[in-house]
């Protein structure tokens, strides 16, 4: 178990995704790969109030819903489940009353009493950041919101808002959720990581499989016969650089019995102030992999070999 930050929550090293939750698996799918997921040692699940408002015929909130639908179906003790405000079709932004009502209706589809953990998803440079951190504040002191966390923000802002949550004695951050794995490093690790060092926050990298290049299922530009809506999102790494990191993970993991995932995931996991990578998973089948990445340790070596060969990939050249 690893602790999240200067929070309170101890969780599985590892967060399921739930993106996908209401998109390429439906709701009985979901179900059955939360059950693998719980029944395996994970207690971590991540999600957003926005998820999956880009899908045909869904409105957003999908997600939250098919989640709140099997917590109250399953009742699993001791879930820690993190969403997120500013993409929801009906409350976009972090004005103070839009995070309010998102963070009600949110607490209503997941159909729980307070939230865990509840991340700014995007900066809102359209809202002064005072009004932001006090409207997150007043959810912590209001019961509805146990730990507050931002999502894709600067290490500058984020420096910002934990001055401004100091300065008027609200809340503090615990975490912060960046892009963050094997071919996407260096904004992270110069920008974000010193920040979350200096203040005691713990990182919950999302994409950690980079779209399921990370995987090693996909070793060509090409998507044609792709069934993943994510295949262009992942091809797009299989170049010569990208392959090299594939083969070194695929290298690695066999020394330990362990798939091209799971050595990513381990990867992330090995690196400062890392809590929990977030994965996501279509199918029951894909899960034994999330969960062999919660628990693999490499070595000091293996996890520098990796270093240096995705040091200049093209990702983050």
């Amino acid at each position: 178990m690893t602790r999240i930050g200067n929070s309170d929550l101890d969780v599985f090293p590892l967060s399921l995704g739930g993106n996908v939750f209401g998109w390429t698996a439906d709701r009985d799918t979901s179900f059955a790969v939360l059950d693998a997921f719980v029944a395996g040692g994970g207690d971590f699940v991540d999600t957003a109030d926005g998820y999956s408002a880009w899908v045909p015929g869904n409105s957003g909130g999908e997600s939250e819903t098919i989640i709140g639908e099997w917590l109250a179906s399953r009742k699993p003790q001791g879930i820690t489940v993190a969403t997120k405000v500013s993409t929801h079709p009906e409350f976009r932004g972090l004005a103070a009353t839009n995070i309010r009502k998102a963070a009600e209706a949110s607490l209503a589809r997941l159909g729980v009493d307070a939230i865990d953990l509840y991340y700014a998803h995007f900066d809102d440079e359209s809202v002064p950041l005072e009004e932001t951190v006090g409207a997150f504040g007043q959810l912590v002191a209001d019961g509805l919101v146990r730990n507050v966390a931002v999502s894709n923000y600067s290490g500058d802002r984020i420096r910002e808002w934990v001055e401004i949550a100091q300065r008027t004695g609200v809340a503090l951050p615990v975490a912060v959720q960046p892009h963050y794995n094997l071919v996407h490093r260096n904004d992270v690790e110069n920008d974000i990581i010193p920040v979350a060092e200096e203040f005691g926050l713990g990182l919950v990298p999302y994409y950690s499989l980079a779209s399921g290049f990370l995987t090693g299922k996909y070793r060509s530009t090409e998507t044609a016969g792709q069934s993943s809506p994510r295949a262009e999102g992942a091809a797009k790494y299989a170049t010569p650089a990208g392959l090299k990191i594939i083969d070194a993970l695929e290298e690695i993991g066999s020394a330990h019995g362990a798939s091209i995932a799971a050595t990513s995931l381990a990867w992330l996991r090995a690196q400062p102030t890392v809590v929990a990578p977030i994965a996501s998973a279509r199918t029951v089948e894909q899960v034994p992999d999330l969960l062999a990445g919660a628990r693999l340790e490499l070595s000091a070596d293996e996890v520098q070999t990796l270093d240096r060969v995705s040091e200049w990939t093209p990702a983050h050249a």
